[in-house]
């Protein structure tokens, strides 16, 4: 299997790919020349891992029959200061919102899709360190 994401010059610094048929605008800061009209290309890989991971753990949850009503997931990374610039660490909270929820159901859940399924967190672990962290929010 192939994946392709066709990504087209919108002038200046504005880029449009087209990602799974879905339109995502990238674009620079003004202090760098952009107009500030789409997201910074460098951040969207931390959406990514976001997402990869989110998607992992409801699924994951769900066959669990563990019940929750809400998860947010942070993605926080440090930059290194030389060029060419570019994230050294990323780490990962979760924060699952519910009633009674089980701290080792969660942790399985998150543990699973780190260290299985995850196939950004898989590749960012080859090039950065990559840690996480489980929060119950009340």
């Amino acid at each position: 299997m192939k994946h392709t994401v066709d990504t087209s010059w919108k002038g200046n610094m504005l880029f449009d790919a087209n990602v799974s048929g879905h339109h995502v605008m990238m674009d620079a800061m003004p202090a760098v020349g952009g107009e500030d009209k789409g997201s910074r290309p460098k951040e969207l890989m931390l959406a990514a891992l976001a997402g990869c991971t989110g998607m992992d753990v409801v699924s994951i949850l769900k066959k669990m029959r563990v019940e929750f009503t809400g998860l947010n997931i942070r993605v926080e990374a440090d930059v290194t200061e030389d060029h060419p610039k570019h994230y050294d660490k990323m780490h990962i909270i979760y924060e699952f919102i519910g009633k009674d929820l089980q701290m080792d159901q969660l942790k399985k859940a998150v543990e699973l899709s780190q260290d299985r399924y995850c196939g950004v967190s898989f590749v960012y672990k080859k090039a950065m360190e990559v840690t996480y962290e489980i929060q119950i929010l009340p």
